[in-house]
């Protein structure tokens, strides 16, 4: 069984996809914040592969194929934001001091949290790009020296963090806006946070999915500086 597994094509999309099925549908039957779907689907292909003691190399050369899907899915938020052009345009500037304001805030906290840990600079670059896309985090990582797989799990981490929190935080410092509750979602989790942005309205959806692109330029951008401060 174990070595079918291992010499499956696909196996590990196959596994990645049903476990997040399972996922959607616990978080539909309990409705908690917590169950969610990306989350519960990491936990399970975790205990699949440590049960069938299934190497990660294994798994990952037939889940390829997913990751295929990144960046053309990534892409496609940008309808949602075509369709609130009209309110881009209004409140340009503000949205761009938002999300300059949540590219710096995130840089700063990756570098005052590695020097009160005593991280080194391969640690440090490596979680870096932790609040953008994969896609083009993992780009900026492998530029900078980073661990890559390790920026994956960080960058996936943070998503699911936002995406359990975000309408939490909002309420608690009474965030009402949907442009800035829109922008510091997508700001600071990527396309998993925007899931939860669309869920609470179309607003909030469209500049998420405008912060997920201009959060990545303004990473990439801003990278390199930061990198060489440790």
């Amino acid at each position: 069984m174990n070595e079918l597994l291992r010499n499956s094509l696909f196996f590990g999309a196959v596994i990645s996809l049903v476990a997040y099925e399972f996922g959607v549908l616990l978080k539909r039957k309990l409705k908690w914040t917590v169950c969610n779907p990306l989350l519960i689907a990491i936990v399970c292909v975790i205990v699949i592969l440590i049960a069938f003691h299934i190497p990660y190399e294994s798994y990952n050369e037939s889940a390829k194929y997913l990751s295929y899907l990144l960046t053309p899915a990534t892409v496609c938020l940008a309808i949602p934001l075509h369709e609130q052009a009209k309110l881009l345009r209004q409140h340009f500037k503000a949205v761009m001091a938002g999300l300059i304001s949540g590219v710096l805030t995130s840089a700063l906290c990756v570098f005052l949290l590695s020097l009160l840990f005593g991280l080194g600079h391969k640690e440090y670059v490596t979680l870096l790009p932790k609040s953008i896309t994969t896609a083009i985090g993992m780009g900026i990582s492998e530029e900078l020296g980073g661990y890559v797989t390790i920026t994956v799990a960080v960058i996936i981490i943070t998503g699911v963090f936002g995406n359990i929190f975000a309408e939490t935080i909002c309420r608690i410092f009474k965030i009402e806006e949907p442009i800035a509750k829109g922008i510091a979602i997508g700001s600071a989790s990527h396309a998993v946070g925007t899931a939860k942005a669309m869920e609470m309205g179309e607003i909030e959806g469209a500049m998420s999915s405008l912060s997920i692109a201009a959060a990545g330029i303004l990473t990439v951008a801003a990278a390199p500086f930061f990198a060489n401060l440790l």
